[in-house]
């Protein structure tokens, strides 16, 4: 069964960058898409960033030319590069399949941007 922990946030000031990374328990070779999410204080959760097993990326638009998708299958691990950080990026980011599996959602990272 494939379990995901989350790592990486934490308070960064705008303009900062931070590097996010999604362990998986089992091999993430055989996983056709993973992505990441975040959910915003009183906000819906919602996807921003997707990778396939080939390597294509794509983005929301809202993250499109500051973050970064990448995987490394030998490591089992995905990764969210994010530049250009900004106030409204605040959120707690999560890592799960493209869909979504429902039991594979973990606890999250918490990222902050503020001054």
């Amino acid at each position: 069964q494939v379990q995901l922990v989350e790592s990486g946030g934490g308070l960064v000031q705008p303009g900062g960058s931070l590097r996010l990374s999604c362990a998986v328990s089992g091999s993430i070779s055989s996983i056709n898409a993973m992505g990441w999410y975040r959910q915003a204080p009183g906000k819906p959760r919602e996807w921003i960033a997707s990778i396939t097993s080939e390597g294509r990326t794509i983005y929301t638009d809202a993250v499109k030319a500051r973050f970064a998708i990448s995987r490394d299958n030998a490591k089992n691990t995905v990764y969210l590069q994010m530049n250009s950080l900004r106030p409204d990026d605040t959120a707690v980011y999560y890592c799960n399949l493209i869909p979504p599996g429902p039991r594979y959602w973990g606890q999250g990272t918490q990222v902050t941007v503020s001054s």
